[in-house]
């Protein structure tokens, strides 16, 4: 076909048929969005960090997940069966896992939590924090059951592996701090495979032995302990079993497991947890150690008791002198001239507030006229502005008169409570020249006693006859 040919007044159609478009309401876009997170992403895991925990009382979980650069908002619904469930907390950094969906009534995108795990730690985390959150429901982990150690212990057990550096160390802090206490080691292992069954039974074998030991040779405390390792190494130490021997031990229990950092399940339930094995031994024997000490320091204590004793009666002494300076008059009057002083402030500042509060008003009302311009609300406004001018200053004619009333009795008053006032109506105040005290009665006076009286003007002495 032929093209037409276009001439310089050809200027195309000039009014072309509308365009068809398809409009979406909000409900239907936020549908689409959701179905495309949800078909795109679905389930994911994601890390960070909790805040604005909320647990609501129909039992659903609100918290939001953040890290550095955003942050996502989470729910957990009551009767989702979620792992870690108890991990919960603000604050903390955990990895959760879940589907990504959109609230629509908000039209907010949040993650619906399926799994939790604490993050960096993993499974073994997950349930050493699960059966720590279970024997602490059970009490075990309470300070009402927590036993002291014996002050002067002489037969210790040691529950570790005989091969160990950790019993090297202590045997190494006890010769050297208290060489004549006896040891009674029970050897067993302390990582691997069976490991917590045989630390238990040694718990148990060393209570059993304690049962049938004679008064002269007793066994007063147990010591369970190894060194560091990662977590899989001292794992062992987590087990339920080992928990529940220390718990049914009849003899206190110290637990010290790995380096200052590490914390096992022993460490919550022992009766006394040390950072390292040596200082287990050295907590152990610092009783004695502090006896001796206490002995040899006993020459040189009643020279430090009776410096000590100085220094709080210097103390006390400061203490009398500071509240007489509180009390004194001069420190009530200056008390009372500030707070005239924020009175008069207080004033100031309220004249001004309303009378940037009238201004306000009143350019409003300018506002408004030049707005409308009716002649009558011109006049009647400049009537009101009038009378409003009139009630600004009467009212602060009668706040400054009030204001200067007050003034003049607060200063009235404090003229009536000066001391140089009492003396001015001829009053005069006699002291004890030797003594410095007042003299209130004839009968608190001798004859011979010099006495010292002071006027509004100066002071002088007498001699009682």
């Amino acid at each position: 076909m032929p093209r037409r040919a276009k001439s310089q007044w050809d200027f195309g159609e000039l009014f072309p048929s509308e365009e068809i478009r398809r409009v979406l309401t909000v409900g239907e876009l936020t549908t689409q969005v959701r179905q495309l997170l949800e078909g795109n992403i679905g389930r994911i895991w994601v890390s960070g960090e909790i805040s604005n925990l909320r647990l609501q009382p129909s039992g659903h979980c609100y918290f939001t997940l953040k890290d550095a650069a955003a942050q996502l908002a989470c729910v957990l619904f009551r009767g989702e069966k979620c792992p870690g469930r108890e991990l919960l907390e603000d604050r903390r950094s955990v990895i959760l896992q879940g589907g990504l969906t959109v609230y629509e009534p908000r039209g907010q995108y949040q993650l619906r939590v399926n799994a939790i795990e604490v993050r960096g730690v993993g499974a073994l985390q997950l349930a050493f924090e699960r059966l720590k959150a279970r024997l602490n429901e059970e009490g075990l982990f309470d300070a009402a059951r927590k036993r002291a150690l014996p002050a002067l212990p002489r037969r210790l057990g040691i529950v570790t592996s005989a091969t160990g550096a950790a019993l090297r160390d202590v045997l190494h802090v006890l010769r050297r701090r208290f060489a004549d206490l006896e040891i009674l080691l029970a050897p067993c292992r302390v990582q691997g495979e069976g490991a917590a069954a045989e630390i238990a039974r040694a718990i148990g074998a060393l209570n059993d032995w304690s049962a049938t030991a004679t008064p002269e040779t007793p066994l007063d405390l147990i010591l369970v302990t190894r060194g560091g390792g990662s977590l899989e190494d001292l794992w062992a130490f987590n087990e339920e079993a080992v928990a529940r021997a220390i718990a049914g031990s009849e003899l206190p229990v110290v637990s010290a497991v790995g380096h200052e950092i590490d914390f096992t399940i022993s460490d919550f339930v022992a009766d006394l947890r040390a950072a390292t094995p040596s200082a287990a031994a050295e907590v152990i024997t610092e009783h004695l150690l502090a006896g001796r000490q206490f002995v040899d320091e006993t020459a040189g204590r009643l020279p430090a008791l009776a410096r000590a004793g100085l220094t709080g009666l210097r103390q006390d002494l400061r203490d009398v002198r500071a509240r007489l300076e509180r009390v004194h008059p001069k420190r009530r009057i200056q008390t009372m001239w500030q707070r005239l002083d924020d009175l008069q402030g207080a004033l100031g500042r309220s004249v001004r507030g309303q009378t940037r509060a009238l201004a306000a008003r009143m350019e409003g009302l300018v506002a408004v006229w030049r707005r409308l311009r009716p002649e009558v609300r011109v006049a009647r406004s400049r009537e009101q502005l009038a009378g409003t001018r009139q009630r600004l200053v009467a009212a602060v004619h009668d706040r400054l008169r009030d204001d200067r009333s007050l003034l003049g009795d607060l200063e009235a008053r404090l003229r009536l409570l000066s001391p140089e006032g009492t003396l001015a109506r001829g009053y005069s105040i006699t002291r004890d020249l030797t003594t410095g005290r007042v003299i209130r009665s004839a009968r608190e006076t001798r004859s011979g006693q010099i006495l010292e009286t002071r006027v509004q003007t100066g002071a002088f002495r007498s001699r009682v006859e």
